[in-house]
């Protein structure tokens, strides 16, 4: 550790007292917010000594941090704020980020009216993960007297020259002293560019927050574009009632196409299972063709038994019989011993009975 001897009050030859850093350290949690310097924080009797950039790179000196101040108005903090402290606090290993935030009388005077008051934005800063301390009420333009009573080795900005409060550069002295080291700025965000998006889309933010209960007097609203507003407000409703109201029917619609969909595939399903089981029930080889062709066969087995000898000579026995003559009437048979049947009778007999059976008719 580095260490500073001076001769003490005593004035004893040799004597020698060491003095060792008391400078704040840089946070190492984020568990409270950063610290306001009232005169100053640094309180440190020991000498402190003049830092060179590359010596502060190296990462010397080692008993105490190296001191980066940032200024700005940081009104609307941004991202591009963030980046840029960011930056600061990166540009050494051991960097302790002195944020100088300027007052609401500074600012309205060298820059332009804020829309957030000194006290917001004192917060805000101290709420960034990088900053280690906050000046309140800093100077527009930095002084040797300032610079040594916060003991600040190096102070970051944007390297774009500066120009206010009647000077082109209210950095350039230091630059000249070696003492400025330069941050980028991040493209596409600031201050101006936030408060231009509400100057523009005025009527859509002054109708919003006459819907959110803010009155007509505390937006600076007239009494006639309050009523516009507040009609316009009622008209979004609907259109958005309107807008949800399709797009629940789009959902109902979508979900019958989706069921009815699915039915019809269910159902080609089951009409071709349907079509092959009747196919294969009443088709030519179909279980019911099989079944007719047995019935028949059961009913030719069932009915009476007709001999061959009964039918006439060259006919087949399953001719159908012929139908007899009412004329004439069957033959008596004649009573045969038992178990001889007689035999029929011939055709020489059988042409003298119907002779007699004539001529008893005739009498």
């Amino acid at each position: 550790m580095l260490s500073h001897r001076q001769v003490n009050d005593e004035g004893a030859a040799g004597t020698m007292e060491e003095l060792e850093h008391t400078c704040p350290q840089l946070w190492t949690t984020l568990t409270q917010p950063a610290i306001v310097a009232k005169e100053t924080s640094c309180d440190c009797s020991a000498p402190h000594e003049k830092l060179t950039i590359e010596q502060a790179r190296r990462g010397t000196p080692a008993d105490r941090p190296v001191r980066i101040y940032a200024d700005g108005i940081f009104d609307l903090f941004h991202s591009g704020h963030a980046r840029a402290l960011m930056q600061a606090k990166n540009l050494f290993p051991n960097a302790y980020l002195i944020v100088g935030v300027c007052s609401d009388e500074l600012t309205h005077r060298y820059k332009g009216f804020t829309v957030m008051t000194e006290e917001e934005r004192y917060e805000a800063l101290r709420h960034c993960r990088y900053v280690d301390e906050v000046v309140k009420d800093a100077p527009w333009r930095l002084s040797p007297e300032f610079l040594k009573k916060h003991k600040i080795d190096f102070v970051a900005h944007d390297d774009i020259p500066y120009s206010s409060a009647g000077s082109e550069d209210i950095y350039k002295h230091i630059k000249e002293a070696g003492m400025f080291v330069p941050t980028q700025r991040t493209e596409g965000i600031s201050t101006s560019d936030i408060i231009t998006r509400i100057v523009r889309d005025y009527d859509v933010y002054a109708r919003r927050n006459l819907q959110r209960g803010y009155t007509a007097r505390e937006l600076n609203v007239s009494f006639i574009n309050e009523k516009k507003y507040r009609l316009q407000n009622q008209v979004d409703r609907m259109k958005e009632k309107v807008k949800t109201v399709e797009e629940k029917s789009k959902h109902f619609v979508y979900k019958v196409e989706e069921k009815s969909h699915d039915l019809i595939v269910k159902w080609e399903e089951k009409s071709r299972e349907f079509i092959g089981n009747f196919l294969e029930l009443f088709g030519p080889d179909g279980a019911w063709q099989m079944i007719q062709e047995q019935s028949g066969r059961m009913l030719q087995a069932l009915s009476p038994y007709q001999s061959p000898a009964a039918s006439p000579r060259g006919s087949p026995s399953s001719s159908p019989t012929r139908e007899r003559s009412p004329s004439l009437s069957p033959v008596p048979m004649r009573r045969r011993p038992f178990g001889k049947p007689s035999p029929p009778p011939s055709p020489k007999g059988a042409s003298a009975l119907r002779g007699s059976a004539s001529e008893g008719d005739e009498k």
